[in-house]
């Protein structure tokens, strides 16, 4: 489970882009269709737009709704806005429901659905545990046992109550506080598919942060090339997806070292502890929400018990490596991995 929205560590995913020379006019009746590349920093990381369109001001129009849909999802999701949905709603836990708007309920309904087939080992009520390690790594001092204990009385995806027909949410616990930082990326990339596909763009890569969501393929090409971090998986160097997402987390970046030993950013919230295991995922799935998702889960459950994971959403894809400090080689190596392929259909 990421400890935050902005921050939550990702191996960087290289995206490998190999085009034809671009050209313009028509082959027949058929447009042909240049590319054109966009970024800006959404939800505290750097977004990235890839795509495909007929000139400059659809390419322009297309990619400036789709970061504008992304920064609507950062006043929804974001836990460092006191003003956003999602804190407003924290605000009243331990109250009567409330109604919210069609994005929140979608990814609330959808992070409980998520929780339910890991064993709870993703959850968005992980907000309190959040708090207590991110102040961890800012003092260096691990959260007392008492602190945990305290803080996962309000924790568990059960103590969350959706009305469909109200469409309001209530949180059950006082003292709850929602965290998407392990699904509101891969939410917001997915979203950004929709908005480019109104727009009339559906030849299009949206890479949010290491979260990455693709349409149809580049023109020209059968599929984009994706290519998986080096030397820390089993399974292939790069992956074709078309119509797909791919996520990929681990500690390389976020971590604090305290008495000598290494807590990652990811929390496990049955226990409340941050991960000292090491793993790095990478998950392709049909949709950002669930790689998102998949991978900060697959890092909590571990090679073994993550198996089950991509069984129970189909289409899904799981590499899991173990890290190791002595096989590091200025990168992180793994000691095992455990690859799962797709399966099948």
């Amino acid at each position: 489970m990421g400890m935050n929205l902005p921050s939550r560590d990702c191996v960087r995913i290289v995206v490998l882009l190999m085009f034809a020379t671009a050209w313009s006019g028509c082959t027949g009746s058929r447009p042909i269709l240049n590319r054109y590349e966009y970024s800006e920093i959404i939800m505290g990381v750097e977004g990235r737009i890839v795509l495909y369109a007929q000139d400059e001001p659809q390419a322009r129009a297309a990619a400036r709704a789709a970061f504008d849909r992304m920064a609507q999802l950062d006043a929804v999701l974001s836990d460092y806005r006191a003003d956003s949905e999602a804190m407003r709603l924290s605000a009243t836990s331990g109250g009567p429901p409330v109604r919210v708007s069609d994005d929140l309920f979608r990814i609330v309904l959808r992070a409980k659905e998520i929780s339910n087939a890991s064993d709870a080992a993703f959850d968005i009520t992980v907000g309190p545990l959040v708090q207590l390690w991110r102040r961890a790594r800012q003092t260096g001092t691990r959260p007392t046992q008492q602190d945990i204990d305290t803080a996962k009385l309000a924790v568990g995806a059960q103590h969350i109550f959706l009305n469909d027909e109200s469409q309001t949410i209530q949180l059950l616990r006082p003292k709850m506080q929602l965290d998407f930082g392990g699904i509101g990326k891969g939410f917001a990339a997915d979203e950004a598919l929709v908005t480019l596909a109104h727009a009339g763009v559906t030849r299009c890569l949206i890479d949010l942060g290491g979260d990455i969501r693709v349409g149809d393929p580049p023109w020209g090409k059968s599929a984009w090339s994706i290519a998986l971090p080096p030397r820390l998986h089993d399974g292939p160097p790069t992956i074709d997806l078309v119509q797909a997402a791919v996520a990929t987390s681990g500690d390389t970046e976020q971590y604090v070292l305290i008495d000598g030993r290494r807590y990652s950013h990811i929390i496990d919230p049955r226990t409340g502890i941050a991960l000292t295991n090491r793993v790095i995922v990478t998950v392709v799935a049909p949709d950002a929400t669930t790689a998102d998702a998949l991978a900060s889960a697959a890092s909590v459950l571990g090679p073994e018990s993550a198996m089950g994971l991509a069984i129970r959403f189909p289409g899904s894809r799981i590499w899991i490596g173990i890290a190791s400090e002595t096989n590091r080689r200025g990168g992180i190596g793994p000691d095992s991995t455990l690859p799962f392929p797709e399966p099948a259909r």
